[in-house]
């Protein structure tokens, strides 16, 4: 079997791979989610004044609406639903602001990951999305979810970890590059994120597996030995890892083929008069979100005297969509199932 810190590579490229998943190792801990609060929202019961996994995994996909229709691209996703999932996890909220919320972690995520000229304006994300709060409630709540993650955005995901695999397997055994596709393992990856239960995994290991079932089904012993050594190199340890894979196998079967796809396409929808003018301009007429006390934080106590009471009477963000509706306020992005007025072109 090779040996991955003495196989020589050009340009040492080998020391220089192996030492940026030594810093993502140490990093991506710091970048986790707090367990604690994805078990108490995984325990959360649904009902219409709680926030359950449901809604979560709902929120997610709203998010991977936004990406899609404004074209951003998959590390801007990861790092929105990274953000959402951590604060989240400290932070007890209302159903009623998950809208303004998802928003805010999308345009936090786009403005630390995109261009300048990639990044969404706040008005036309706060009109597609329809979250029914203002500019000044969004840019008020980027303040307070920056604050709660004390400014680290720019967090190691599991999708650093996907393609510096990616990039070591191909060192060794650059024949399979076109076979290994990474579009497929980022397309695979965003499905796998619309589900709370990968957010308590760590980023190292839910790459790993990913790309350990990918290798798989090429059945290649050599790029299975590459796998081998990387995870030994990660210290990753088997009763971890054959958990997760099991897990990863299991929502990878259930999937939709469709939803494991790539995105191969920019979406772009031109909307006639008549849809636009049916488009709410919420962000002219509601009032401002109310300023969240620190107690929201989650702390050892379990009791309702931990939990976010962030209303301000039933003409504020209260007045959005009830949980049922929570995420059908997006356009379709089917292509054979537009509404009136709206049509795709690509």
């Amino acid at each position: 079997m090779k040996d991955l810190r003495t196989e020589h590579l050009a340009g040492g490229e080998n020391v220089q791979l192996l030492g940026l998943l030594s810093f993502y190792l140490e990093q991506e801990q710091r970048f986790q989610p707090r367990e604690k609060g994805l078990s108490l929202i995984e325990a959360t019961p649904e009902n219409d004044n709680a926030f359950c996994s449901r809604l979560r995994n709902a929120k997610v996909e709203d998010l991977r609406s936004l990406a899609n229709f404004f074209g951003s691209c998959t590390e801007t996703f990861v790092l929105a639903v990274n953000v959402l999932d951590r604060f989240l996890a400290l932070m007890k909220v209302k159903p009623k602001y998950l809208s303004c919320i998802d928003v805010c972690c999308f345009l936090l995520a786009a403005g630390t990951v995109e261009e300048e000229c990639n990044i969404p304006c706040v008005h036309d994300v706060i009109r597609i999305s329809q979250c029914k709060c203002t500019a000044s409630d969004i840019k008020r709540m980027e303040k307070i979810i920056s604050e709660k993650l004390h400014y680290e955005l720019e967090a190691t995901t599991a999708l650093n970890f996907l393609h510096l695999y990616h990039m070591i397997v191909l060192c060794y055994t650059s024949e399979w590059k076109e076979i290994l596709s990474l579009d497929k393992l980022e397309a695979q990856l965003k499905a796998y994120h619309c589900r709370l239960v990968f957010s308590k995994a760590k980023p190292s290991i839910l790459a790993l597996c990913l790309l350990n079932l990918e290798v798989e089904t090429l059945k290649s012993v050599e790029l299975l030995e590459t796998l081998l050594h990387v995870k030994k190199h990660s210290k990753i340890n088997d009763t971890e890892f054959f958990c997760w894979r099991e897990l990863v196998f299991k929502c990878l079967a259930d999937s939709s083929p469709e939803c494991c796809k790539p995105d191969l396409k920019k979406l772009v929808w031109i909307v006639s008069r008549r849809t636009a003018q049916n488009l709410h301009n919420s962000y002219y007429s509601v009032p401002e979100l109310p300023t969240i006390p620190e107690g929201g934080c989650l702390d050892e106590s379990e009791s309702e005297d931990s939990c976010e009471d962030m209303s301000c009477g039933e003409e504020s963000l209260s007045s959005s969509p009830p949980c049922d509706q929570e995420c059908t306020f997006f356009f379709d992005f089917k292509m054979a199932q537009t509404g009136p007025g709206v049509w795709p072109s690509s």
